[in-house]
């Protein structure tokens, strides 16, 4: 059995079959799969330690408490946050965002500026419409290239003393680009403008150092890092995070409550209202101990060898465009083909069980740019392998053939 077998086989779904096929699973980017540790810890949690946190003295709350803290501090050590309590756990990026755009919607003015990307998720980019709707500050957009890169000297004009903080995301899910993230943070704080990250689509592939980034804030979801679904980081610098007024009210984000006034808790807690996804977040810390385990640098050694073999690959097939073609690239692939609808070409993979992502993938803004209405995208992981591309091909092959 191959390396890359021995870590299939931690994850349980890829033994499934698809329409009597073997299922070969190039959907990461939307989601990853969850290996047999994640899942045998969320299993644990509700055999054997279910109980509420932070609220009970008895033993189950405490083992509960323990383990999700513990979680937090893992999280800080993956990516170098300075404090535990700049780790704060939400339902995912998009809510991450969310709570970063609501709460500075409160402390924006009108005549304010925020920039975001013309290449964003509409997680980035619907927060911040509402956000300058409710203060009345104004979006403004850096726009991207024929090739899907972000034109900084654009950036540049675009920022000025108006602008409070700038959003983008670090790696585009449709088009794959690394954008030059350390570059505009740097161009931001030298004009004294905030940055927050976007990194949905990186925490699983670049390794994140917030000490040497010096993002304000960086958001990701454990579901994209083979963790499970409904949690999500925000991490934030502690003075920035003090200074922000809360996202909801309820439970566990107060100090003190009278019938009149309220009196908000200390970090991390006062972002972190009502009872959380605690399963969710203790199983979390198996995930990061799986890429850590693993390696961040053996994964993206294996990721760039699929993305350039893919590509080859793929550009050798007549009537085949890949939409995106910086030269820093994560492993994604997003193409269209002459005559062949995206949709059409994801059922027929699916029934020669070939999972890929097809649509806009909530960026309709970029496909606008580049005047179509949806690409086929396939994004891998570490468990893919170069024999699941070649049957990628061969069925993308078939697919055109009965297409035509």
């Amino acid at each position: 059995m191959s390396n890359k077998n021995n870590i299939q086989s931690l994850f349980p779904i890829l033994k499934s079959s698809v329409n009597n096929n073997k299922l070969v699973y190039l959907d990461n980017a939307a989601t990853t799969q969850k290996p047999n540790s994640v899942i045998a810890e969320i299993n644990k949690f509700y055999l054997k330690e279910n109980s509420n946190i932070h609220r009970g003295v008895h033993h189950l709350s405490q083992v509960a408490t323990k383990k999700y803290e513990n979680s937090r501090l893992v999280t800080q050590n993956f990516i170098n946050a300075r404090h535990s309590h700049e780790i704060i756990f939400t339902k995912g990026t998009t809510d991450s965002i969310n709570l970063l755009a609501s709460s500075f919607g409160q402390l924006l003015k009108k005549g304010d500026e925020i920039i975001i990307s013309e290449m964003e998720h509409h997680s980035n980019m619907v927060p911040w419409q509402m956000c300058c709707e409710r203060s009345g500050a104004k979006l403004k957009i850096i726009p991207c290239n024929k090739i899907g890169e972000l034109d900084l000297d654009m950036f540049n004009q675009l920022i000025s003393n108006k602008t409070k903080i700038v959003s983008v995301t670090h790696i585009s899910n449709s088009l794959g680009t690394i954008n030059p993230i350390r570059k505009i943070i740097e161009i931001s704080h030298q004009k004294n403008v905030q940055v927050i990250i976007d990194g949905a689509q990186a925490a699983a592939h670049v390794k994140l150092d917030m000490q040497k980034l010096d993002a304000d804030f960086y958001c990701f979801s454990a579901h994209k890092l083979y963790g499970p679904t409904g949690v999500g980081v925000l991490y934030g610098k502690e003075n920035l995070l003090n200074l922000l007024p809360p996202y909801q009210g309820g439970g566990e984000m107060i100090k003190d409550v009278s019938l009149l006034k309220t009196t908000y808790a200390d970090l991390p807690h006062k972002f972190e209202a009502g009872t959380p996804n605690i399963a969710g977040v203790i199983a979390f810390k198996k995930s990061l101990d799986f890429i850590t385990e693993t390696g961040l640098g053996n994964i993206k050694t294996h990721e760039d060898k699929l993305l350039d073999y893919a590509t080859e690959k793929l550009n050798s097939i007549k009537g085949l465009k890949i939409i995106g073609t910086s030269s820093d690239k994560s492993a994604i692939i997003s193409f269209i083909i002459q005559d062949i609808h995206h949709y059409d070409l994801g059922l027929l993979l699916d029934k020669m069980g070939v999972a890929i992502r097809t649509g806009h993938h909530c960026t309709q803004p970029i496909m606008k740019k580049f005047k179509i209405s949806g690409t086929s995208r396939i994004s891998f992981a570490y468990y893919n392998t170069i024999e699941e591309i070649d049957h990628l091909i061969l069925a993308i092959n078939k697919a055109i053939k009965m297409l035509s």
